[in-house]
């Protein structure tokens, strides 16, 4: 009997996925977003570029029902990333004097807070998609909006890509690499931790002023909705349709969301 195990190249693959597609995929969003403003920049990065992959990993690595239940914690999840976008825009409009990251610790810690909650929340994924969907519509509304027009573009330097590239990587590994420890309701509402908005937020506000950033994070939370209808086809599914037809609905439909939400930001909602 050998005394070393054998080898596993599905885990082999999936490691080199990890370390290649989400970094590829961030690379690509950085380049793209430099072509619009804050608010267009913004609505681009809403897109699942982080959660996706990470469900995409649990489904491989823990099955289909795994990522089924983590869709639901990923669902909830958006809710505190649009309790950080609110916390965020406040304080960065009203305390302009301060560093700038300031109003990123304010909004950190309102995800935290709404997470830690929502952790001893139990309810069906259709249940919780209807009341992310409610909420975000609401908080959308209430947005603080800048009196003053954000730049047009922003400057993007290879440092600035490069974290961003390896903050969206690490947060991919480790929630998928602690997955078995913290089940599939907390590893879906840690998904979405808002790691890679905090990062352009901040570059943004450093170079082009509070009002520029709070443009970009009004960007990101209008987009919200579609990682909501992503994960929700993937949640409701994968399990009955396997991972190829379900992903394949899900990225259209959420394309489709995506395009419609642009239009409502063309119309500066």
């Amino acid at each position: 009997m050998p005394l070393v195990a054998e080898a596993n190249p599905l885990v082999d693959v999936v490691l080199v996925l990890k370390l290649t597609l989400v970094p590829a995929l961030i690379l690509v969003a950085s380049f793209v977003g430099t072509k619009w403003g804050p608010a267009v920049s913004g609505w681009l990065v809403s897109l699942p570029f982080t959660s996706a992959p990470v469900i995409f990993f649990l489904a491989l690595e823990q099955g289909d029902g795994f990522a089924s239940a983590a869709s639901e914690g990923v669902t909830l999840g958006l809710a505190s990333i649009a309790v950080f976008a609110f916390a965020y825009c406040w304080f960065a409009l009203r305390r302009q004097e301060l560093a700038w990251f300031s109003p990123l610790l304010l909004g950190w810690g309102a995800y935290f807070v709404l997470t830690f909650i929502l952790e001893g929340v139990s309810v069906p994924l259709v249940a919780a998609f209807l009341g992310v969907v409610v909420f975000l519509a609401l908080v959308n509304r209430v947005l603080p909006r800048p009196r003053v027009v954000a730049a047009s573009s922003q400057r993007l330097t290879g440092s600035e890509i490069a974290i961003r590239m390896v903050a969206a990587t690490a947060l991919v590994l480790l929630i998928t690499e602690s997955s078995t420890t913290l089940g599939p309701q907390l590893s879906g509402l840690l998904t979405p931790f808002p790691i890679y908005v905090s990062v352009m937020s901040a570059s943004i506000y450093r170079v082009q002023g509070p009002p520029s950033a709070v443009h970009f994070v009004r960007g990101t939370t209008l987009g919200l909705f579609t990682p909501a209808v992503f994960f929700l086809i993937v949640g409701t599914t994968i399990v009955g349709l396997g991972m190829a037809l379900s992903f394949g609905l899900a990225i259209t439909s959420s394309l489709l969301t995506h395009g419609l939400s642009f239009r409502l930001l063309e119309k500066g909602a």
